[in-house]
């Protein structure tokens, strides 16, 4: 499969594709073929070095795709069922902790700049019924910004 690593120090003339073995889906793992992206302020900030990564770190935060197949103990997704990644795929419900915002694609863990892309289920969400992959890989990052700044503007 293709990927975009980016190596350090950081910059758009560090990022390299690059071909590796596709990974493969463990305990409560989805696998997901990646089908579009988007990208926001956040992943020109981390390529351009804004936000320090680790080398090798994969970019981009918000990505939506197809199930390609799912390891035991999943059953919210199947094979075929569309889906969208989650911007805090640990923050599964309540008060945000700083737990809760660990492991955010692109930044501290691997994100979907990849054709094929393993993390566990609660790390992606059903897109919504009659979205594009391109339509719902705007949701996770760019769209909350911009559902958030259209609700702050109610408080001003």
């Amino acid at each position: 499969m293709k990927l975009v690593r980016l190596r350090a120090p950081d910059g758009l003339d560090r990022l390299e594709l690059v071909e590796e073995d596709p990974p493969q889906p463990g305990p409560g793992d989805v696998l997901v073929r990646i089908r579009a992206c988007s990208l926001n302020m956040r992943d020109d900030f981390a390529v351009r070095g804004k936000t320090p990564l680790a080398d090798g770190r994969v970019p981009l935060s918000d990505g939506a795709g197809e199930v390609v197949a799912v390891g035991d103990d999943v059953d919210a997704f199947r094979p075929g069922d569309s889906v969208v990644s989650t911007f805090y795929p640990w923050w599964l419900d309540g008060d945000m902790t700083p737990a809760t915002k660990c492991d955010i694609p692109g930044e501290s863990i691997d994100g979907f700049a990849s054709e094929y892309v393993c993390m566990p289920a609660h790390a992606f969400t059903k897109a919504p019924a009659g979205y594009t992959h391109a339509e719902a890989a705007t949701l996770t990052c760019t769209g909350v910004t911009a559902w958030r700044g259209l609700l702050a503007s109610r408080y001003i």
